[in-house]
């Protein structure tokens, strides 16, 4: 989902992307130009403005906990849910989103082991990294750490993992007590949207915040940010094409020709591409492939709940920004960080999905599970727009790859197609052994 993404909603139900939204990502470049121009051209003044972006990024984190804690138990109740319904169809998607997720934020640490975009640059914008920052903890202190001896403080000291582990198991208790878990269901939907309106109203701000933060870095270390963040960009999209050509060989796999499904669904990949958002795809995404020949039952079960669960190109980018930070930061990455970063990576993408600033949402998440500073996460706002296309579009595709694969192995039976002029037969998207 594009993460800088808002919507209204009308009294029908539809929903609109306001006119101040569909002009965020312009004003997010212009944030990023004029504070390289302040910066560079009144360095006193590009200092004193780092107040500002570091009022921006407090508001950020002030929301964190409370929408992480009602999307995950939300995500995971919806989960137990479906698949209580659905079955083996549902069990197959959700491992298969696990899989796939797991692996994008693997090959994120793997393309920024090679090109470390975060090196030679200084984004220590909230000074030291805290000594309890949790990047030098053995294996049995993490795992430990894991669960948490009191969950109200946990929540008031932003112990992450520990509010991870207590919503997924919140949630899977909802999921498995019925009926009478309904009022507590409707009470995190309740406070889930109230968090992510406030969310619409913090994201609103940050053009302000970028310029304020790239004002501050150009004072203080000129062009050196800036061409770290292209090579950030050109590191994720590396990245990106190598989860691609791995779905290729998964589509191969279950006897599907990867070029013909790619260009059969280039339309919703392209409309992915240029609008950054999932969901401007998803009417034409489901027709074409019922069109593929897959069962109605699949395409309406596996596409919604896999545009919520399944976020592979934001998985990739959460690992990559991430370890990017810790990089700037002048840290070196050990197995306890990697480790942090994966598990946090894995659940904070669940249930999120449909949150506006996804991406910056859980990049902070994830950042403040490692105790580090999280002011770095506007300037990655700064250069979002770049990054958000490639990783919608790659979110879009794993869904395709998700529908196909369900359709391989969950042994529903297909429908009878009805003579449609336009319809494409099934056989012209495989190659079948």
């Amino acid at each position: 989902m594009a993460a800088t993404l808002t919507r209204e909603t009308h009294a029908g139900g539809g929903e609109v992307r306001t006119r101040t939204n569909r002009t965020l990502p312009l004003q997010m470049l212009a944030g990023l130009v004029i504070g390289c121009v302040l910066g560079l051209a009144f360095p006193d003044l590009g200092k004193a403005l780092l107040p500002v972006g570091q009022a921006f990024i407090k508001a950020l984190r002030m929301i964190v906990v409370p929408l992480v804690f009602s999307s995950i138990a939300l995500g995971i109740f919806n989960m137990g849910q479906e698949l209580s319904s659905f079955g083996r169809m549902v069990l197959i998607a959700f491992i298969w989103f696990f899989v796939a997720s797991g692996f994008c934020i693997l090959v994120g640490l793997a393309a920024n082991a090679v090109f470390h975009p975060g090196i030679g640059v200084d984004l220590s914008i909230a000074g030291t990294v805290p000594a309890n920052a949790g990047l030098k903890i053995n294996l049995a202190s993490f795992l430990l750490d894991l669960v948490p001896a009191n969950i109200v403080s946990a929540m008031a000291e932003q112990k992450i993992l520990q509010v991870l582990l207590f919503g997924v198991l919140f949630g899977a208790a909802l999921a498995s007590i019925g009926d009478v878990g309904r009022s507590a269901v409707v009470m995190l939907q309740a406070v889930q949207a109230a968090m992510m309106r406030m969310v619409r109203w913090i994201i609103a701000f940050s053009p302000i915040a970028v310029a304020a933060v790239m004002a501050w870095l150009f004072a203080s270390q000129g062009l050196t940010t800036l061409l770290a963040l292209g090579k950030l960009i050109g590191t994720l999209y590396v990245g990106l094409v190598v989860v691609v050509l791995l779905m290729w060989v998964v589509l191969f796999a279950i006897g599907h020709n990867p070029l013909v499904v790619t260009r059969k669904i280039a339309e919703p990949l392209l409309l992915a591409f240029t609008t950054r958002s999932s969901e401007s795809s998803l009417p034409i995404h489901m027709e074409i492939l019922e069109r593929f020949g897959v069962p109605n039952k699949v395409v309406s079960t596996v596409i919604p709940l896999g545009y919520s669960f399944n976020q592979d190109g934001t998985s990739l980018y959460i690992s990559l920004a991430t370890a990017f930070v810790v990089e700037a930061h002048g840290i070196a990455l050990d197995l306890p960080a990697m480790l942090t970063i994966i598990v946090t990576g894995l659940i904070s993408t669940k249930g999120m999905g449909n949150v506006s600033g996804g991406g910056l949402v859980a990049a902070t998440t994830v950042l403040v599970a490692l105790g580090l500073p999280v002011e770095s996460v506007a300037v990655l706002a700064a250069v979002d727009v770049f990054m958000d296309m490639g990783r919608t579009t790659v979110n879009v595709f794993g869904n395709t790859v998700a529908v196909l694969l369900v359709d391989r192995f969950g042994g529903v039976s297909r429908d009878t197609p009805e003579a449609v002029a336009d319809t494409v037969e099934p056989q012209a998207l495989a190659t079948h052994a």
